[in-house]
């Protein structure tokens, strides 16, 4: 695996939580920072300043991945204006909170449009250009535990999500010989305004069905993916990195504690 590959990195959902936290995490590496948002450009921009003031380049695109096709050209002109791309991390995602039986067509194809085929259409540009550049890249996709767990009302982002972890495996056996690997990163649940929490900071003890009994720190899961984007782990492909508090482990035992059948309604 090559590790000359171009200090600049994409992040899709830059704008706050998780790709905002990474964004920093990657600067912080040495990395010019690539910043995608759909509609809160105050964020994206305020991220782009967090970045500058580590002494790295910010580049600042608007994102919607509901048009994926579209939405995947802004990889390429990231690239253009930042000099190349040797990381992309898919972050970026939308979910439900409804039943199947419930859940309309155009909403299935939505959610599966912003979390999967947006991903698959940013890792295809981004590793075309990695390939072209002979110097090899990485490219991380945020999933979530729901890659492999199943969630009451979140069928469509359950489908995207697994969709993706498979996705990921078979991209990372096509582009190893170029010295690029693919990972994904699946958070639990994370202090983020996805799960609205805005930011806050997790509390300790307020989630006693989990190992760690807290929501897990945006902070968090920036970490591994900045490990997952560097020369170390050069040799890590195809797997997956849970961040999630042990939640993962909790399946029978948290079925076999439950006293009600309220998780029928999420």
């Amino acid at each position: 695996m090559s590790d000359a590959y171009d200090r600049v990195a994409i992040i899709t959902g830059a704008d706050s939580g998780i790709g905002k936290a990474t964004a920093v995490a990657l600067a912080e590496q040495g990395f010019d920072v690539g910043i995608t948002y759909h509609s809160d450009r105050a964020g994206a921009e305020e991220t782009a300043g967090l970045v500058r003031g580590l002494g790295r380049a910010p580049a600042v695109r608007r994102h919607d991945l509901t048009d994926p096709e579209r939405a995947a050209a802004v990889v390429d002109e990231l690239a253009e204006e930042l000099g190349g791309v040797g990381v992309l991390v898919n972050n970026a995602g939308t979910g439900t909170a409804e039943p199947l039986l419930e859940t309309s067509y155009e909403r299935w194809r939505s959610v599966l449009a912003v979390d999967l085929d947006g991903a698959f259409l940013c890792a295809q540009r981004a590793a075309r250009r990695m390939v072209a550049s002979g110097r090899g890249g990485r490219i991380v996709n945020v999933t979530s535990v729901h890659e492999e767990y199943p969630r009451v009302g979140a069928g469509p982002y359950c489908a995207a999500k697994g969709g993706l972890r498979l996705f990921s495996r078979v991209l990372a056996l096509e582009l190893a010989e170029y010295g690029i690997t693919v990972n994904t990163v699946a958070p639990g649940e994370i202090a983020t305004p996805m799960t609205g929490q805005e930011d806050v900071p997790p509390q300790p003890g307020s989630r006693p069905g989990y190992p760690i009994s807290r929501p897990g720190d945006a902070r968090e899961v920036a970490a591994v993916i900045a490990f997952l984007a560097g020369t170390a782990a050069s040799y890590v492909t195809g797997a997956t990195v849970y961040v999630d508090g042990g939640l993962g482990l909790m399946g029978p035992q948290a079925a076999g504690a439950l006293g009600s059948g309220d998780w029928r309604t999420g």
